[in-house]
């Protein structure tokens, strides 16, 4: 539940390169190795059959006697951050961590078969949270030793502890996560503040003895201002109905589309309407006892969603979400809804003045004053291998990378660290923390492994007018017999 007041979520910034969070990248080949002093790191492609870890180790000068992990990872736009904190953690701790760059095809599986057939297991390894029961079962994630007691509620929030929980079990470190929050041009609310305020005075017939011009109307300036920031500080939607008040009564700028556009064919940006009463495996997504997809709240919501398409008339096969941001970046848009890689796009536009306004960033709105919004996110953490024969030395690397050194992640990768003390000074990201805590966690169950897929269609579906009741009975037929016959 949000427990802050309205102004402390709100955040406005004149400050912006965009990488959005699916984006999958085919990882290059990289051999690097760097020396400090006696502490040697490397950035290796795993699955070189010609050198085990071991010998490399043995030819780099002064490290035969250093304790070594390898840290797996499959995003090139990691290297650099984990090179670094490898480095930094080496020479502090008098060991050696070498980065392992792999490819993202089918990652488990090359975790699995160099950790059972390979001399370079990988120690330790980032993962997203929705893979962590496949790898616990396996026995590719062991339950994490947490000496320090890092993963608490003191540096995480609810949701990366519930991503990284397995059967009641930490196991994983938080590092970073992704999830969507609602983006606003501030020029275009104060706008429609000001014209909100003529109205209601012209309405009430307010005219000062010694008036000004406004437009050719007289008018009392002084109310006008009064009445001005009064709708201008209610002007943040808190609910949907503010944003459809929004559009009945705003006379958009010459050059503005529409009030709201965002990409409604990627579930990822319509989740937030049903995430609250659609429940698939409870909050840390892995109870298969706890599915309840088909209740009336849910039905409700989705009932929101479809009347949506009323005042934002949007082409779900051919909306993207780079055109929608491309069209807010250009003025041509009110509000829309964005990922963590907005705040990076936006900074930017700003500070090489393509971006001819101010704007915001906001929690998403509640779906109605009775039916709450949650939205979705996705944490990819640290996991210990059980096969690691260095499993104290990884925890220790792990739990320093979440914490410690997670406050360089974001200039050095575009990520947001899970971590509460990282980015403080940096409000949108805050904004988008303050989501991620109150957010609903990609589910772990296998079974319900193309619930998102299905789920994704059935969005698709009710915003082009298709029955609601029907489509969610569907859809909680489909995945409570494939949970059912999971456990037979």
């Amino acid at each position: 539940m949000r427990c802050c007041k309205e102004n402390e979520y709100i955040y406005k910034n004149n400050l912006g390169v965009r990488m959005h969070f699916k984006k999958k990248l085919i990882a290059a080949v990289v051999v690097a190795v760097m020396t400090a002093g006696l502490f040697c790191v490397g950035t290796l492609q795993a699955g070189n059959d010609e050198d085990s870890g071991e010998d490399i180790g043995m030819r780099l000068p002064g490290s035969a006697d250093k304790e070594t992990i390898y840290f797996w990872y499959s995003d090139e736009n990691m290297t650099n951050f984990l090179n670094s904190a490898a480095v930094s953690f080496g020479e502090r701790e008098d060991v050696r961590v070498i980065p392992v760059l792999v490819s993202d095809g089918e990652y488990l599986e090359a975790v699995n078969r160099a950790s059972v057939s390979s001399g370079q297991v990988p120690d330790a390894y980032i993962i997203s949270n929705d893979s962590l029961e496949k790898a616990s079962l396996a026995g590719l994630a062991s339950r994490i030793e947490d000496v320090g007691g890092v993963c608490s509620a003191e540096n995480f929030p609810p949701s990366a502890l519930s991503a990284v929980t397995y059967q009641d079990k930490l196991v994983g470190y938080p590092l970073f996560f992704e999830t969507s929050a609602l983006v606003y041009n501030d020029t275009y609310l104060q706008e429609w503040a000001s014209q909100i305020a003529m109205k209601e005075l012209l309405e009430a017939g307010e005219l000062d003895e010694n008036p000004e011009e406004t437009d050719g109307i007289a008018v009392n300036e002084e109310q006008l201002a009064a009445l001005r920031e009064t709708y201008y500080s209610q002007a943040i939607p808190a609910t949907v109905d503010d944003i459809l008040n929004i559009a009945y009564t705003f006379d958009v700028p010459l050059g503005v589309d529409g009030v709201m556009k965002w990409d409604v064919s990627d579930i990822f940006y319509n989740y937030w309407m049903v995430g609250n009463y659609m429940i698939v495996g409870g909050d840390s997504g892995d109870d298969p006892g706890m599915i309840n997809i088909n209740n009336p709240e849910t039905i409700q919501c989705l009932e929101v969603y479809k009347a949506l398409n009323q005042f934002f008339f949007i082409e779900s096969d051919t909306v993207d979400y780079a055109s929608v941001i491309e069209d807010f970046c250009q003025g041509k848009l009110v509000f829309t809804i964005a990922t963590t890689d907005v705040v990076k796009r936006l900074e930017n536009a700003k500070a090489e003045g393509t971006l001819n306004f101010e704007y915001g960033i906001a929690p998403m709105p509640q779906v109605s004053a009775e039916l709450q919004s949650r939205s979705m996110s996705v944490t990819n953490a640290v996991a210990v291998n059980s096969y690691s024969e260095h499993a104290e030395l990884a925890n220790r690397f792990a739990a320093w990378l979440v914490t410690e050194y997670a406050d360089s992640m974001y200039d050095m990768t575009g990520k947001v660290p899970a971590y509460l003390g990282a980015n403080a000074d940096n409000g949108a990201l805050q904004i988008f923390k303050l989501e991620y805590a109150d957010s609903i966690p990609l589910p772990k169950m296998m079974e319900t492994g193309n619930f998102w897929l299905q789920l994704e269609g059935l969005f698709s579906k009710v915003w082009n007018g298709a029955d609601v009741t029907a489509l969610v009975q569907e859809l909680d037929e489909t995945i409570s017999e494939q949970v059912s016959a999971a456990g037979k």
